[in-house]
């Protein structure tokens, strides 16, 4: 278990400044996509309540009940419903555009954070190859004069140690983008049910228009 240990944790020192970057790219990625699989559960953007409560309104109805769950579920439906409610005087076409900006704020919320992780898909990489070239420069910078077996050896094991930046870059770069592109098709998805459920809502404020 100590030789585990020891074996890796000189798998990073090794990696050098480079590595100190992938550790710290590495921390915050995990930390963004640990927050965005909590906050983008459905049942947190889109509840089920509130849901129901939307789809029992019907035309001419109080909207009271509706108002009252909007505030007990707060969400990103529940604030795009209550600016629905809350401008349920204005003009139809005024009201829409009212929603359609809450809405687009409350998808941005819904993206925080997905920019880092867009940008650690490239940025990981980079690092991983620039640590790597560090490493091959200082190994053969470095490298005696004699030749001979020992100088081989050396130097296969410099080129092993460099490529451990490279490793790691790409082990970062690569849960990165796999969860940078499920998150966002989950919010697209998310969203095409809000606009339609929003759309329902709007109908049944606005009958006479229909």
């Amino acid at each position: 278990m100590t030789q585990a240990f020891h074996g890796a944790a000189m798998f990073f020192v090794n990696g050098g400044f480079f590595m100190i970057l992938l550790l710290a790219l590495s921390v915050s990625a995990g930390t963004v996509i640990l927050l965005r699989a909590l906050a983008l559960r459905e049942k947190l953007v889109i509840p089920p309540e509130l849901e129901s409560a939307l789809e029992g309104v019907q035309p001419g109805d109080s909207m009271e009940g509706l108002a009252r769950a909007a505030q007990m579920h707060p969400s990103p439906l529940g604030r795009i419903i209550t600016t629905c409610l809350a401008h349920r005087n204005w003009p139809r076409q005024e009201n829409l555009e009212a929603v359609q900006v809450r809405a687009r704020h409350e998808v941005v919320r819904m993206e925080s954070g997905l920019a880092l992780l867009e940008m650690t898909t490239g940025v990981a990489p980079l690092f991983g190859l620039l640590g790597t070239l560090s490493g091959l420069v200082t190994i053969f910078a470095n490298l005696g004069g004699g030749g001979g077996a020992g100088d081989t050896v050396a130097v296969a094991r410099g080129i092993s140690e460099a490529l451990n930046t490279t490793i790691v870059g790409l082990a970062v770069a690569a849960p990165s983008l796999i969860a940078h592109n499920y998150f966002q098709r989950k919010i697209e998805t998310m969203a095409v049910t809000m606009e339609g459920l929003i759309a329902d809502l709007l109908a049944k404020c606005y009958p006479e228009t229909r």
